[in-house]
């Protein structure tokens, strides 16, 4: 069974690997098609937003479908999304890819995430659902950089062409390895809604996207961030991200492992207490090669320790998962895409600098939700108490 998660897992980093790859070659795109690095973040925002709108309308349409038809069908919609980037010769032809490939990632990771917990008992939930998002830490950890340094060599066209072809192959491998699994009966788009009525599953909502958009707004432009700190460019930062990379796979693991031993609400307070104070000294920390890497890895540890166990909480507030990890799928993404925005508009007004501070202010918001659902858990579920 952990073979078949890590087969998930697999399948998560090629449709991660679609989501961030924008962010390692955003110079590459920004010089070929002649747009300003802001136009060029934009289409990370276009998949975010093409993410959160469609997850769980995919979701509500396909309850029904055989769950290894599902993955199969989503891996081949992102590998179709990919090749149409990588032939894209405009924008708005990229920008069409980029929509493709969000909507194949849209219908593969809440299913994903749900095959895994089905594949593992309860009492192993956040291991489960760390070893999926473990797809998309490396994803970070070696499909970004590696996106970043091959941009320069053989054009970030070939890159995309790369994503493409490995999410064929881990069509294929899902295909072949992973058991049947039924479909659920169908769930009306209204009543997928109602779920999110419970004040404390719109709270963790609420917290995924403000907590997706502290980060990813710095994240977006990490590249230029760096080169305006450390006065480096082209290979040296393409090896930095690497750093943020491995990260993402300790703090992925250690999230999941502390939410299953400490429980979902301890770990989130931890994770956002070492957030806010690491992005908030990056423009200080991050000045020389060594100190960059440090700050990017100690990080992307307590940003990527996030994920498990806020898909636990979900979870213990609504034991129908499919419904609220679509919602959260969506969450995550539309925070993807409120980052773009930001980041872009922050560097037009007072310059990429101030990134890091923005994410700051927006991590202690994460801090005072989260405040707010243990208060209230604890009038009206003390499992929410630590």
């Amino acid at each position: 069974m952990s073979a078949r998660s890590y087969l998930l897992a697999a399948g998560a980093f090629a449709v991660g690997t679609s989501a961030y790859v924008v962010s390692g070659v955003l110079p590459a795109v920004s010089a070929e098609l002649d747009v300003s690095v802001t136009a060029a973040g934009q289409l990370t925002t276009a998949f975010a937003l093409a993410y959160a709108v469609s997850a769980p309308l995919i979701a509500t349409v396909t309850a029904r479908w055989e769950r290894r038809r599902l993955l199969l069908a989503a891996l081949l919609v992102a590998a179709a999304g990919n090749a149409i980037s990588a032939i894209a010769t405009t924008y708005p032809l990229l920008l069409g890819g980029r929509i493709v490939a969000a909507l194949g990632a849209a219908a593969y990771t809440p299913a994903a995430t749900l095959f895994a917990t089905v594949l593992r008992p309860p009492e192993e939930r956040g291991r489960a659902v760390a070893i999926v998002f473990g797809g998309l830490t490396l994803s970070l950890a070696l499909g970004v950089p590696l996106s970043s340094l091959l941009a320069g060599g053989i054009g970030y066209r070939w890159v995309f062409a790369l994503v493409a072809f490995v999410s064929v192959l881990a069509a294929a491998a899902v295909r072949l390895q992973l058991p049947y699994l039924a479909g659920s009966p169908a769930v009306p788009l209204r009543e997928r809604f109602a779920v999110a009525a419970d004040g404390r599953v719109l709270t963790v909502l609420a917290i995924t996207v403000f907590g997706v958009v502290a980060t990813m707004s710095v994240y977006i432009y990490v590249v230029p961030l760096l080169t305006a700190t450390t006065g480096l460019t082209g290979s040296t930062i393409g090896s930095l991200l690497l750093a943020y990379g491995l990260g993402a796979l300790v703090g992925n693991a250690a999230g999941g492992r502390s939410t299953d031993r400490f429980g979902s609400i301890p770990t989130l307070f931890a994770t956002l207490a070492g957030f806010v104070v690491m992005i908030a000294t990056l423009p200080f920390t991050a000045t020389t090669a060594v100190g960059a890497a440090v700050a990017l890895f100690v990080w992307s540890v307590f940003t990527w320790s996030f994920n498990p166990p806020v898909q636990s909480l979900l979870l213990e507030l609504a034991p129908s998962g499919g419904l609220v990890l679509s919602l959260n799928a969506s969450a995550i993404y539309f925070g993807m895409g409120l980052a773009g925005v930001l980041g872009g508009t922050v560097i037009g007004a007072v310059g990429v600098l101030a990134l890091p501070e923005v994410g700051a202010v927006l991590g202690l918001v994460v801090l005072g939700l989260l405040l707010a659902l243990r208060s209230g858990g604890r009038r009206t579920a003390p499992a929410l108490a630590d």
